[in-house]
């Protein structure tokens, strides 16, 4: 949903996140994810993409503990958006479980999803750090599911299955 993400993630349960690479270069957040050894993906670069899920895979026999936001892009936080499995090769080959994680950005007094975070669209970085950090109520919720390995399924299926155990960790 937003450059919060990471932050709130990194903070419940520290690990190295795998980034689209111009967040490096975001004003004072590039420099703290980047020294959460945060790894950085090209976008659109099929060649890049598979290097990083060899470097990933490497990085998960090593015993790191590495954060994939499977929807590849941020969202208004209210449904989520298809997960892309090509990461979860990775997980595959390394023989690494994969914890389901739900986040969630609330009103503290409602529980109803609150927009101050959300960096989508038109909002630029500066304009939803600033709403962020004004914003009343605010309250982050992240829930964790059931570790699971691939029990032989390509990574399309297993996508599937993690993202309708995220969904349904969304709405406990």
């Amino acid at each position: 949903m937003s450059w919060l993400d990471i932050l709130v993630m990194n903070a419940a349960r520290p690990s190295r996140f795998v980034s689209k690479a111009d967040a490096e270069h975001w004003p004072l957040l590039g420099s703290l994810i980047t020294g959460a050894g945060t790894l950085y993906l090209e976008r659109g670069n099929r060649r890049a993409a598979m290097r990083m899920v060899h470097h990933m895979a490497e990085r998960l026999e090593l015993g790191d503990i590495l954060t994939v936001f499977p929807e590849g892009t941020t969202g208004d936080g209210r449904a989520l958006l298809p997960f892309h499995a090509n990461l979860l090769q990775a997980a595959i080959a390394a023989r690494a479980p994969v914890l389901p994680i739900a986040l969630r950005f609330v009103q503290r007094d409602t529980g109803e999803p609150h927009p101050a975070p959300v960096f989508v669209g038109d909002t630029t970085l500066i304009g939803s750090i600033w709403a962020t950090l004004n914003a009343d109520g605010l309250r982050a919720v992240v829930r964790y599911g059931e570790p699971q390995h691939d029990q032989g399924r390509d990574r399309r299926a297993w996508a599937n299955d993690l993202r309708a155990d995220i969904d349904r960790l969304r709405a406990l």
